[in-house]
């Protein structure tokens, strides 16, 4: 059984996992599947806001799909997230990438 449907079967019991949602992302992306790592993605931002590792994530994806405004957002909308939560190591990566995008 490869990684993908593992993940897939660990989340038909754990249906709302954070990091079963942020790994699925992952590995629609290695796949090449862009559309449904961002499905997997903006699920996981409506489901867990504070999950902060995600927000890098995904707006390099948005990146890589040609849609520099919305990883703009997803970058500042990170860094109030961490900023609500704490994460200072997660603001500085988030920092740097929108910094790298201007």
């Amino acid at each position: 059984m490869d990684r993908m449907q593992r993940i897939l079967d660990m989340l038909e019991t754990q249906q709302n996992d954070a990091f079963l949602l942020y790994a699925l992302a992952k590995e629609y992306e290695k796949a090449g599947e862009k559309e449904k790592a961002l499905e997997t993605f903006l699920e996981l931002r409506s489901l867990h806001p504070n999950y902060v590792g995600f927000y890098y994530h995904l707006g390099k994806l948005y990146e890589q799909l040609g849609q520099p405004q919305q990883a703009m957002a997803t970058y500042e909308e990170g860094m109030q997230r961490c900023k609500a939560v704490g994460d200072q190591h997660a603001f500085s990566e988030l920092r740097t990438a929108a910094d790298d995008l201007m």
